[in-house]
This record gives C-alpha cells, sequence and structure tokens, in this order.
C-alpha cells in the first residue's frame, strides 16, 4: 500500500486537487472532503490503469513541509 501526497487548493466556485507523484492525476470538487474522496477515486483509477497498460507504479517521493514565515503589515 502506498501513501500518496494530494495537494488541495481554493478555486473560485469549488476545490480542486492534484498527485505531484502522478502527472495528470486530479480532482475537483465542491468541499474539501468531497475533493480529497474524489482524488482518492482518481488516484485508484488511474493506478489501475497505468497497470493496465503495463506501467510501473511509481512510488510516492513528494514530501510536504510547512514553513512559518513572517508577513509585516
Amino acid at each position: 500500500m502506498y501513501k500518496y501526497t494530494i495537494i488541495v487548493e481554493k478555486a473560485d466556485n469549488n476545490y480542486s486537487a492534484y498527485c505531484p507523484d502522478l502527472p495528470g492525476c486530479i480532482a475537483t470538487g465542491a468541499t474539501v472532503e468531497e475533493t480529497v474522496a474524489r482524488m482518492k477515486e482518481a488516484i485508484e483509477f488511474h493506478l489501475e490503469g497505468m497497470k493496465e497498460e503495463g506501467l510501473s507504479v511509481p512510488k510516492p517521493t513528494t514530501v510536504v513541509r510547512s514553513i512559518e514565515v513572517a508577513v509585516e503589515g
């Protein structure tokens, strides 16, 4: 079992997400929770397609860190 990092971003009227380790694998939703659920489905579908095409499933390599910075003003 792999654990992939996803990035969820606020758009104008919804949320969108992507997986840096799986280029082209994206999802959208009305809420963060819906977007995450759809992204899980998208990743499963993406990996299934890769296997069917005989491609190797990439191991997760993305690392997430939060950095605190001072903002003046």
